[in-house]
């Protein structure tokens, strides 16, 4: 059985001549995101280091917002920088010696300014409404827990949510995923039992501030312990030890997303092939025809099912990616026995059997016209994110020798920025279009041996 608690609308009965209603649908997905951290309208920013750098977590969040919310107005951007740290070291240089000596009064001056200057270069001139932080991978050090390094990590990750919320900002705190060195037992590693404990703070630092907080160290580890109990050597994240590739990183994305209140639900199709009956939720069904043993119909999704990377599929045997975020669903009982294609739009989407159909399929990454366009969203999108970072890092940050400097440099610069801006413009406006939902012919037909 298909579960029903992914939508908190009733589904609505069809006759095979009419499609369902658009305005009970939108209802629906309307209560669906009420709960979603993300919300219409939001100008989102991506802080962090080099892992948020990477423009992968980051990127797959995006997808996922953009797809299951097409009409929904929506800005990202990533400012994440490698090296960087709660204290924003990377952005404002403090001086770490004296900072992890600091302590009450001192150590508040400290963090104050470094934090300030730092979000004030590269945050607040977004004029961001949420904001997700993603420190403590290089807070900590790669040793052991220390007190004093802990000290000035809570006490900046306090200040960089209270500075953004005092401009408007809601904050979503993430934890970093652990360190997998290719070892049996990475819980065990010292630099994992660090990180668990500055996870944990960060914890306190969310209760107190009142900012969201995102634990994706023990969802990674979990896995991690999975795949290491079952091969000692599986090193399940890809890329190296502490910068995950696409796999990893799409592990990490589910779980930062599940941690953001997303809901699973893109849409659900339920036929009774023995009355010519349909329920839909999600999408309107029409010219629903069961002739033959074969079973057509005409979909029309509200959204697009979330983009896996194919550089990320690996993920999706190790993490219960698409049942938690991503549900295209399609059920048919009253089939006879034996196997059957599923094609959409003509292609050859997926091969199953009767019994399959009648228990219901996930379709979010079978192969076909729909997957195709979710991934051309994520491939836009990936565009647009390397366009800002150059925007940002090659231009706007650029220093000029003190020999270059002066009115025309600065003139050269203004028109570069401009000339960028209006092509991450039009890029946004390639997304807006691409992630728009198209109507699908389905057919359901006995396989031909």
């Amino acid at each position: 059985m298909l579960d029903k608690s992914h939508s908190k609308s009733p589904p609505m009965r069809l006759n095979p001549h009419f499609g369902a209603c658009l305005a009970f649908f939108l209802s629906g997905v309307a209560g669906l995101a009420a709960d979603f951290q993300i919300r219409d309208g939001d100008r989102v920013v991506f802080l962090g280091d080099s892992i948020t750098e990477q423009r992968l977590y980051t990127t797959y969040i995006e997808a996922y917002a953009l797809t299951r919310h097409p009409n929904w107005k929506l800005k990202f951007r990533n400012v994440g920088w490698g090296g960087d740290t709660a204290w924003l070291r990377q952005r404002a240089h403090p001086d770490e010696g004296q900072l992890f000596r600091a302590e009450g009064d001192d150590l508040s001056a400290r963090v104050q300014d470094s934090v300030g200057r730092g979000l004030g270069r590269d945050v607040l001139p977004l004029k961001p409404t949420f904001v997700t932080v993603k420190f403590g991978m290089n807070d900590h050090s790669y040793q052991k827990f220390r007190p004093d390094i802990f000290r000035a990590y809570e006490r900046s990750q306090k200040e960089i949510a209270t500075v953004l919320g005092k401009n408007g900002a809601r904050v979503a705190l993430l934890t970093p995923q652990p360190i997998e060195d290719r070892r049996a037992d990475p819980d065990k590693d010292e630099r994992n039992q660090s990180l668990r404990k500055f996870s944990d703070g960060l914890r306190d630092v969310a209760a107190n501030t009142g900012a969201v907080y995102v634990d994706q160290f023990d969802p990674f580890m979990k896995l991690m312990l999975t795949a290491r109990a079952q091969d000692p050597k599986a090193f399940i994240g890809g890329g190296d030890a502490v910068h995950p590739g696409p796999a990893g990183q799409l592990i990490m994305a589910w779980a930062v997303l599940k941690g953001l209140g997303a809901t699973p639900l893109v849409s659900r199709v339920e036929i009774d092939a023995t009355s010519s009956k349909a329920q839909a939720d999600g999408c309107a069904v029409s010219g629903l025809l069961i002739k033959e043993g074969r079973v057509t119909f005409d979909r029309k999704d509200l959204s697009l099912p979330m983009p896996v990377d194919s550089r990320a599929e690996p993920s999706l045997a190790l993490a219960p990616v698409l049942d938690d975020l991503s549900r295209y669903e399609l059920k048919i009982i009253g089939l006879a026995a034996g196997e059957f294609d599923i094609s959409i739009d003509g292609e050859t989407a997926e091969r199953t059997d009767a019994a399959a159909l009648a228990k219901g399929l996930n379709l979010a990454n079978a192969q076909g016209p729909i997957t195709r366009q979710a991934r051309e969203v994520l491939a836009a999108i990936f565009e647009k994110n390397n366009r800002y970072f150059n925007r940002w890092r090659d231009v706007q940050l650029y220093t000029f020798p003190k020999w270059a400097n002066g009115t025309e440099t600065d003139k050269r610069r203004e028109i570069e920025l401009a000339r960028l801006d209006k092509e991450i413009n039009q890029l946004e406006g390639k997304i807006d279009g691409l992630r728009q939902p198209h109507s699908h012919r389905f057919e359901i037909r006995p396989a031909v041996k």
